[in-house]
């Protein structure tokens, strides 16, 4: 698995993954700001409290819970928008290592949307349930973790082997190699939670996911 992180990096200088990262950060940039946006109209638009120092307590609050939760969603928001265009990044990894592969089948583009929106719904509303861990400190890393490296990793490694499989024989695959694919996602789940490296992660979690794949249907 390292290596194919490895070789995952080693390519993010290709022309057809940067122009992905291109496009994925002014995306999900515009989405932010538009949540942010909205977010801080309301808390103006809303008088909670008569006490002046209490509304403007409350508002600093709402600003900074407005943040907490965006960057914990950021997730879910990033990995969709990037979504519709990781079939690039697999064919670009695929062009590189493996030329000798036959040309991926042709996946109409309901399948792809039905697909993404479906995975952003559910992600979405277990990182909202996740959120009530907050409660418990010492639960919530392992928690929120836990419940993104499977999803990011089921839906990464799906994403990448319905170009070749249809979903039944994609999600056969997976369950006969739950735990590499959950150790990947939970890496995944890592990086995108840091600065600046979590722009990088769609990238080099679908790269992953192709160079994992391979491997996979070869030993199958």
């Amino acid at each position: 698995m390292l290596g194919a992180f490895v070789k995952a990096i080693g390519q993010l200088g290709d022309p057809a993954i940067r122009r992905v990262l291109w496009v994925s950060l002014g995306t999900s940039l515009i989405l932010f700001l538009l949540l942010w946006t909205g977010v801080g109209w309301v808390l103006t638009q809303t008088t909670l409290f008569q006490t002046g120092w209490l509304e403007t307590a409350t508002e600093v609050l709402g600003g900074l819970a407005t943040l907490v939760v965006s960057w914990l969603l950021f997730p879910a928001v990033v990995s969709t928008t990037t979504g519709f265009l990781l079939d690039d990044v697999a064919e670009s990894v695929e062009r590189r290592h493996y030329p000798g592969l036959p040309p991926p089948r042709s996946q109409p583009l309901d399948e792809v949307i039905v697909s993404a929106l479906k995975f952003l719904a559910v992600l979405l509303v277990l990182n909202l349930g996740v959120l009530l861990f907050l409660v418990v400190p010492p639960l919530f890393p392992f928690v929120f973790y836990g419940v993104n490296g499977y999803l990011l990793g089921r839906e990464y490694f799906e994403v990448v082997a319905a170009r070749r499989l249809d979903a039944s024989a994609a999600r056969s695959l997976r369950r006969r190699n739950a735990g590499t694919v959950f150790v990947a996602g939970l890496l995944l789940a890592l990086l995108l939670t840091v600065p600046l490296v979590n722009l990088l992660a769609p990238l080099v979690g679908t790269a992953v996911m192709v160079h994992l794949f391979v491997r996979m249907q070869r030993a199958a």
